[in-house]
């Protein structure tokens, strides 16, 4: 204490003199001021009145401006990547949305004036520039994110789907330029240039979007799946070769004058390739096991990005083209493309995308296609590009051999345009060759080849779904858990409760992972560590068991749909160790500003606990009211290994408990021993469960002492399993509920009723 006034007194000495000295210093410089009487200020307006003009000077200067509209954009963009992501799309068409609400098609013809103070004309040019950046990243990301071994494993189905979704789609672009060309391009551009990036604007696939969408709807381990990101990966490749080209004719006028363009890209390419990729591999190998890449590599890596864009800039074939290839030539290894795409994807994909976005959308006035005639160019570009990508796409994988479902599910997700759309878009328009108003329809026809993927996979799969054949019935088992150690506790006790059964069952393993923006390389690396524990069990039990990894923004839902769409017979989740207590409630007053402030944090705190592992009650109630099967919750407190198994009876509802006791629980060779809660108990059950259990099967079943006073609750190794009611009578006992060893909590369903009253009556007989 005596420190730390000490410290003050000095703090306070310090200041009194120096700002003395610092007073002496300036008055004595007063002299000067006859040198000033040039530069004085205008005394005559108020202190507030100066304020306020060096108020309105900053709010007006360039950089203000710029991060004004940064703040807006990147709100604006949350918000709808929300809104479309709660309605089943992908977020980067809440994005792409986003940037057109901001444009003159929403904001600037509603709100003029806003618009305009928000977006200067003089203004766009800093959004623009920083929008570039933001793309040359992003496609240093998508390089490398491509997986070359992808292209090896299915090469020969890859690139017959991948280029029939490019040569088809090109030819009916090209043909569809012959008809409005001459109406709505004949006077800014040349057939040629415009033909080809009509052309190569239906023949772009949107690789991240389609990535996303299979993580999403966990095909990513599937063949279909497999063979849909393989494709759309030598896609991309191709696609940005082409574009390349027809940026080079575009700039250069004529295909002969181009050639010189295009052999330069073609020398650049081979050295990349040849020279750079071998250099680098050499590198990336001393990081290969590496978990922190030092500064100096990553601004080598950074060096070698930028020089690769400006060289095909300088070359003529765009920036983004280098950025491409700069991330392909990256050393292969996993461990060192995770790393770099963890440095940039984030900065990328949140903060500078968002203003490509929006920079878009200020170029895209929906209101430029006014005439009917506007709207059938729209209308036949859409068909164009659907017939052409998803006819042609789906007839490729037909011909290589898929079933129509599969071929159906190619073509769709191949017919996805998105943000790569948008870029290939955007360098037609700032060359001139496209006109502003088939930019406009082109930006249409991307969005709604993107939005038309996710409900046109629903309706494929519900129509096959329907024609399948009725086979009988297997049971089916699902194990849901967020952290990998859990997935093996969560076997464990499947095979604990259902025995022999478990074998005869097919038996699928799912893990969870929030946020549908996860890099699919990084998903797949998770994929495969989530599963290790499980995996090393299941092999020692002799269990087949499917393992499926999903990424999504809807984890209860996504749980529920599994469930009721694989039509699981029994659900086994993980819950926290205080998942029945109830939150505490922070008490910020009486009035409805409060009280609407401790709904909000209460419902924050909420979805952060939202992983399986630790599931909320609520999360849990809601999970159990959705699907039809019996759900198994499992409390985790200290189990390694069951040695005793307590099983809790309080009333006649819960008798449905010795089906598993008898037929399963009873093959593990354990006593299973029986208790109430309380000393006093309900003697017609005590007395039924002794007849038809305990007397029937004395080795199996004994009665042991109330939980209360139970000396098994303090057994680590002990297991009580309870049905979900009862266990919610004794969690409003928290001293009780917290003394409890690992729990197995049972919400039966209906059916189960039917096999209880069988058992009774065959062991009556």
């Amino acid at each position: 204490m005596k420190r730390n006034s000490k410290n003050y007194w000095i703090y306070v000495g310090m200041i009194t003199v120096f700002g003395g000295l610092i007073y002496l210093a300036l008055t004595f410089g007063n002299k000067f001021d006859h040198y000033s009487a040039a530069h004085a200020i205008n005394r005559n307006e108020s202190a507030f009145g100066m304020f306020r003009n060096i108020l309105s000077e900053n709010m007006t200067s360039s950089l203000t401006i710029l991060l004004i509209q940064i703040i807006v954009i990147l709100l604006t963009v949350r918000v709808f990547s929300f809104l479309f992501k709660y309605i089943g799309q992908p977020g980067v068409i809440g994005e792409i949305v986003a940037g057109i609400v901001l444009g003159p098609s929403l904001l600037g013809y509603f709100f003029p004036e806003l618009f305009a103070h928000l977006f200067p004309v003089n203004s766009l040019t800093n959004l623009n520039l920083l929008s570039q950046i933001g793309l040359v990243l992003f496609m240093f990301v998508i390089g490398l994110e491509l997986d070359f071994r992808l292209l090896k494993n299915k090469l020969n189905e890859t690139l017959v789907i991948s280029h029939a979704g490019i040569v088809v789609p090109f030819f009916l672009g090209i043909l569809a330029s012959i008809w409005v060309y001459e109406e709505y391009a004949a006077n800014q551009t040349a057939f040629l240039p415009f033909a080809l990036f009509i052309g190569i604007s239906m023949s772009i696939t949107a690789f991240p979007v389609l990535a996303r969408i299979v993580q999403e709807r966990n095909m990513t381990k599937t063949p279909i799946g497999t063979l849909s990101i393989a494709s759309a990966a030598n896609d991309d490749v191709t696609a940005w070769c082409l574009l390349a080209i027809v940026i080079a004719i575009a700039k250069a006028g004529t295909f002969v004058s181009a050639l010189y363009t295009i052999g330069l890209t073609l020398v650049y390419i081979a050295f990349m390739f040849l020279v750079m990729r071998p250099f680098l591999k050499k590198i990336g190998e001393i990081y290969a096991y590496s978990e922190v890449i030092n500064k100096s590599f990553v601004g080598f890596i950074f060096l070698i990005l930028v020089l690769s864009a400006a060289t095909t800039e300088v070359i003529g074939i765009h920036a983004l083209f280098g950025a491409f290839i700069a991330g392909v030539v990256m050393p292969p290894s996993p461990g060192f493309r995770k790393i770099m795409m963890e440095k940039v994807e984030d900065l990328a994909l949140v903060f500078f995308l968002p203003l490509f976005f929006a920079f878009t959308g200020l170029r895209t006035e929906i209101g430029l296609i006014n005439t009917p005639s506007l709207w059938c160019v729209c209308l036949l570009f859409i068909l164009v590009a659907i017939t052409g990508k998803l006819g042609g796409c789906t007839l490729a994988a037909k011909a290589v051999g898929e079933n129509w479902k599969d071929s159906l599910i190619v073509g769709t997700l191949m017919n996805t345009r998105g943000l790569m759309e948008l870029v290939a878009l955007n360098i037609g328009y700032e060359m001139g060759v496209l006109p502003p108003e088939i930019f406009v329809i082109l930006v249409i026809m991307a969005l709604i080849t993107t939005f038309m993927a996710t409900p046109l996979l629903a309706f494929v799969e519900r129509v096959f779904r329907k024609g399948k054949e009725t086979h009988k019935h297997v049971r089916r088992v699902m194990l849901s858990f967020g952290r990998p150690e859990s997935g093996k506790i969560l076997l464990n006790m499947a095979d604990l409760l259902l025995g022999y059964r478990l074998k005869e069952s097919h038996i699928i393993a799912t893990h969870f992972t929030l946020g549908t923006e996860l890099n699919p390389a990084k998903a797949t690396e998770y994929a495969k560590e989530s599963f290790l524990p499980l995996k090393e069990e299941a092999q020692r039990l002799e269990l087949k068991v499917e393992k499926r990894y999903q990424v999504t923004d809807k984890l209860i839902q996504g749980m529920v749909n599994m469930a009721n769409e694989e039509k699981i017979d029994y659900l086994f989740v993980g819950a926290g160790q205080q998942f029945m207590q109830e939150s505490p409630v922070i008490n910020l007053g009486k009035n409805k500003k409060s009280a609407a402030i401790t709904r909000f944090i209460t419902k924050l705190r909420n979805q952060s606990l939202n992983l399986p592992g630790t599931l909320l009650k609520e999360k849990l109630e809601s999970i159990m009211n959705q699907v039809n099967c019996s759900v198994g919750i499992f409390v985790n407190r200290g189990y390694t290994q069951t040695s005793e198994v307590l099983l809790l009876v309080d009333n006649e509802d819960d008798l449905f408990l010795f089906n598993y006791a008898r037929t399963r629980l009873g093959e593990q060779s354990m006593t299973i021993r029986i208790c109430f809660i309380h000393e006093q108990v309900n003697k017609h059950l005590e007395s039924r469960i002794m007849t038809e259990f305990v007397q029937h099967d004395p080795v199996k079943f004994i009665m042991d002492k109330p939980l209360t006073s139970n000396p098994l609750i303090k057994n680590k190794e002990c297991l009580l399993v309870i049905s979900y009611v009862t266990c919610e009578k004794v969690a409003k006992s928290r001293d009780l509920f917290s003394k409890l060893p690992s729990l197995l909590i049972i919400r039966p369903e209906t059916i189960e009723n039917e096999e209880l009253k069988m058992v009774i009556t065959q062991s009556k007989i």
